[in-house]
């Protein structure tokens, strides 16, 4: 029933968006400004095409922000030469942003798996069983896990596939579908142990839009201690218990000395391949560029374009409309700021989550969807589809109709003040900023009860693992 459910939502998500594209839809959709941001615009790619194919720097008319590969990738899809005249075809990279999103669903699927597999495992491992304890762990499980039909594969491929926000940005021009194939390859590979495949998804998200470098913790801890879990002290007061029972003998629940020498292996080798894949990244951007000695420019033109905020067009973040009214010589010190505030939670949260490093990773994609210089509703696809890898965990969640329709609110109402401002001059720049406030209310409320969701479900599991196990006093109970 899953997987029937599964390709069901595959035909439909891909049909929806050749459909959309055919009827007009990426040309409204590509001046939505809620989907296309200045970095993620492929309007502004074909403009950088359009100047290297004239041989100038595609940074000359400060239009295209991106990475030289990007160019390299989607530009001669975007604009093709006749006569000294460029044409624009975006139908033609809608094929590549396509497949983004199936191989973001497969990832997300593939993923899945690996964690809901970890789950049985380690709650079988921790919650007492025994044919009279009560309740049984297969009643505590369910309890914990929910009952469903679909695996957490299924839900998180699904509820990224055919969510409005990721059809809307693969349908109007955007990058942003690449970029989050990219960050979901980093936590896949990391997931799995692949220190490789780790390593390229983490640099090359890092060098197309900056912000995912602050998974690298969270890959980190992937890496070592592998996926989310409960906490230690849960799994040593178990062992201490059985330990001290002789009629429930079983081996400790704790690494081998040569389990965890691999898991610091596998960690070293994401480093060292984190260098070399960035070494090479930087290696073909120059070559892309015609020289190292544009380098220099890329990164100002990227990565600064990114941090001083150069752009004020409206847009779902929060800078815009406040680096318009600060002072100019105030202005560093609020960039440093804004940008600082992403990493102030990310001690607390490392600490706190330790054990759980996947929805650390959600959590701090969330907070940079909300606090990033040009956020788009594709940043929020992505976190929608890893906190779908987080269902069991979430099963308590309380506000999840308020959020719904907080989303709700920021689709239907944004356009409708950007018109009223914009076009028809008949509201100011406040009303708009309104639905940028109401965006991050809605994605503060849904990262704020996501993780006191979590830190419920495992005093919960702390809970049911301090419950007692009854045996007979004679021979250990038959199986059924």
């Amino acid at each position: 029933m899953g997987k029937l459910m599964v390709w069901v939502g595959v035909a439909v998500a891909v049909t929806v968006r050749f459909v959309f594209a055919a009827m007009g839809a990426q040309e409204r959709l590509g001046r939505r400004v809620e989907i296309v941001t200045p970095v993620t615009s492929l309007k502004r790619l074909a403009e950088g095409q359009w100047f290297k194919q004239l041989g100038l720097s595609p940074y000359a008319g400060s239009a295209y922000h991106g990475s030289p590969l990007l160019l390299a990738l989607l530009g001669p899809m975007t604009t093709v030469g006749t006569g000294g005249q460029t044409s624009s075809r975006f139908h033609s990279s809608l094929i590549v942003f396509v497949i983004a999103d199936l191989l973001g669903a497969l990832l997300l699927l593939k993923m899945g798996n690996l964690v809901e597999s970890a789950n049985v495992y380690y709650l079988g491992k921790l919650l007492p069983d025994s044919k009279k304890s009560k309740p049984s762990v297969k009643t505590q499980v369910n309890d914990i896990r929910g009952h469903g039909k679909l695996g957490l594969g299924e839900v998180a491929a699904l509820l990224y596939l055919v969510n409005p926000f990721t059809v809307a940005v693969c349908v109007g021009g955007t990058t942003s579908p690449v970029e989050n194939v990219l960050v979901l390859l980093a936590l896949y590979g990391a997931l799995k142990g692949n220190s490789p495949l780790a390593a390229f998804g983490w640099a090359m998200s890092t060098h197309l839009s900056m912000y995912p470098a602050v998974l690298l913790i969270p890959i980190s801890i992937l890496m070592v201690a592998g996926p989310d879990k409960p906490q230690r002290k849960l799994f040593d007061h178990v062992n201490k218990i059985k330990t001290s029972n002789p009629k429930l003998k079983e081996k400790k629940m704790v690494g081998t000395t040569s389990t965890v020498q691999l898991q610091w292996a596998r960690y070293r080798d994401f480093l060292l391949f984190s260098a070399l894949w960035w070494i090479a990244i930087l290696g073909l951007s120059a070559a892309a560029l015609g020289g190292y000695e544009h380098l220099k420019e890329m990164l100002i033109e990227t990565y600064g374009f990114i941090l001083h905020v150069e752009d004020l067009s409206p847009n779902l973040g929060l800078f815009w409309y406040f680096f318009t009214e600060v002072f100019t010589h105030f202005r560093d010190f609020f960039i440093m700021v804004f940008h600082a505030n992403i990493l102030f939670v990310l001690v607390p949260l490392t600490i706190r989550l330790h054990h759980r490093p996947l929805f650390l990773a959600y959590v701090m994609v969330a907070i940079t969807t909300m606090l990033k210089s040009y956020p788009s509703i594709g940043d929020a696809a992505i976190s929608l589809g890893l906190l779908g890898l987080c269902t069991p965990e979430l099963a308590d969640f309380r506000f999840s109709f308020f959020v719904l329709n907080g989303y709700l609110v920021v689709a239907i109402l944004s356009p409708s003040m950007y018109n009223l401002w914009i076009w028809r001059g008949t509201g100011n720049a406040n009303f708009y900023f309104a639905m940028s406030l109401v965006y991050a209310c809605v994605q503060s409320i849904l990262i704020v009860e996501s993780v006191g969701t979590v830190i419920r479900y495992d005093r919960n599991l702390d809970r049911l693992s301090k419950l007692p196990v009854q045996v007979d006093s004679g021979a250990q109970p038959k199986e059924d």
